[in-house]
């Protein structure tokens, strides 16, 4: 593990949107439960990183070239079918990947969607049952999509974002901040999009976007994102995360 100053934390995700979602989400729970690390501190505290750390993140579809490139073999399978569920055999690469690296993270971020694939999760968490990491890998596993956790912090700013929040709720029959795992649609143009709707309420602005899940309060992102994934992640965050710093704190 990294004996540095600051923490190693390598982020395992689709897209770099994904990264920005769930490392600003990890670090507002470190500085809320860690009451002498503040927002402006942060890179004295931990640095987020992929495969090695001046790599940004890793994404999942580069695990399998990775570890085609230096040979990993995966040793047989534990408890659990792993090759019905492809994202738990990527996540098994990635982790061993990630623990022969020439400098070993002190934790793990697997970022991920279901897609509606509900099974994903459990895989997931077999594979962290499996890595020598296991005790550091911490879960984002968004249901259905990472668009479901930013609606979790969407409130209106203006009359026209309350009018269109007012007409999606008409077109739904239900409020998508407090029902964002019904958003199961894959079409894009379909009623129940968790994309289209996302869309539909900021007007395609990131910054609108991000300002979901860095101005709301984690309380409300909590509560709202229940059936989403969001509260599990927030929970494995400071499980997993802030017990590394607490821990260090209380070492001679």
């Amino acid at each position: 593990m990294n004996t540095a100053a600051a923490f190693s934390f390598a982020v395992i995700c689709e897209a770099p949107a994904d990264l920005r979602l769930a490392t600003a989400l990890a670090d507002r729970v470190l500085c809320k439960e860690i009451d002498w690390i503040h927002p402006e501190d942060l890179d004295l505290y931990r640095s987020w990183r992929g495969l090695e750390p001046v790599d940004s993140h890793l994404e999942w579809h580069w695990v399998s070239r990775l570890a085609k490139q230096q040979n990993l073999k995966l040793r047989p399978r534990p408890h659990g079918n792993f090759g019905e569920e492809p994202a738990a055999l990527a996540a098994r690469k990635a982790l061993l990947l990630l623990a022969r690296s020439r400098h070993v993270p002190d934790a793990v971020v697997l970022v991920c969607d279901t897609d509606g694939r509900e099974e994903l999760r459990r895989g997931l968490e077999q594979a962290r049952d499996a890595s020598p990491l296991f005790e550091v890998v911490v879960l984002a596993v968004a249901h259905t999509k990472r668009e479901c956790w930013v609606l979790a912090g969407f409130d209106p700013h203006s009359e026209d974002e309350e009018e269109a929040l007012a007409g999606i709720r008409r077109e739904l029959g239900f409020d998508p901040r407090l029902r964002a795992e019904s958003l199961t649609a894959t079409e894009p143009q379909a009623p129940r999009n968790a994309k289209r709707v996302l869309n539909r309420l900021t007007g395609g602005n990131p910054d609108r976007e991000q300002e979901c899940w860095t101005a709301t309060d984690l309380a409300t992102l909590r509560e709202r994102g229940r059936l989403t994934g969001l509260s599990d992640f927030l929970d494995e965050v400071r499980k997993r995360l802030v017990s590394l710093f607490t821990n260090r704190q209380a070492s001679p």
